[in-house]
């Protein structure tokens, strides 16, 4: 499936690019990235314009983050099937973590940086009722680097892509997995010191056991 798509780029090129990033920001396995990688080889060949492949590919991701978070803030049955399963409720769990930690921040790096996360943090972000305007702001921000990183590697490396996609892929999942790793070890730094605090306070008498 994967190769047809990937076949088609040359002939329905930017919309597919539109297409790939709005549904793989619905956490649908689309492969944006590699799909991005390509359409930079084919920009670098001259065969798809550079402008108007970053802007679709921009607008596309936007798009599906805002579809996100819109799922996200009203909840119900559509966010949990679509984040049922093992792998689906770890990466939502990630999310959370960092949603929690970061705020704003953590949109932005999950979009690029941390981008297995990105689509589960729409849907976080959203049940959270993080504001619109905070959410919108550092989430194009994100998609924007997000998306110049990939078409401008796939222009900078077109007879390379399948490694340059394998090696990118690697490091923002190890990525991700660190970053969650770092918050849970943090938030349990944090819980023993406040346990030690109330213990030093019973043990002073200024609390009852």
């Amino acid at each position: 499936m994967i190769d047809t798509i990937l076949a088609a780029v040359p002939t329905y090129g930017l919309w597919i690019v539109f297409a790939a990033t709005f549904l793989s920001c619905l956490a649908l396995p689309i492969p944006s990235s590699l799909i991005m990688l390509t359409a930079g080889a084919f920009v670098a060949a001259g065969d798809l314009p550079l402008t108007f492949t970053i802007l679709l590919a921009w607008l596309g991701a936007i798009l599906g983050d805002q579809v996100g978070f819109y799922l996200g803030r009203r909840g119900g049955d559509v966010t949990k099937r679509m984040t049922e399963g093992g792998k689906a409720a770890e990466l939502m769990a990630r999310a959370n973590t960092l949603s929690d930690r970061y705020g704003g921040q953590g949109v932005f790096l999950s979009r690029w940086l941390l981008s297995p996360l990105g689509p589960y943090m729409n849907f976080v972000t959203g049940a959270a009722r993080m504001k619109w305007v905070r959410f919108a702001v550092w989430g194009a921000l994100g998609e924007a680097v997000w998306v110049a990183i990939y078409v401008g590697l796939g222009a900078g490396f077109s007879n390379q892509i399948e490694a340059v996609a394998q090696l990118a892929g690697n490091f923002s999942g190890a990525l991700a997995a660190g970053a969650v790793a770092i918050g849970l070890g943090l938030w349990l730094r944090s819980a023993l010191r406040a346990d030690k605090r109330l213990k030093r306070k019973q043990q002073a008498g200024k609390l009852p056991e």
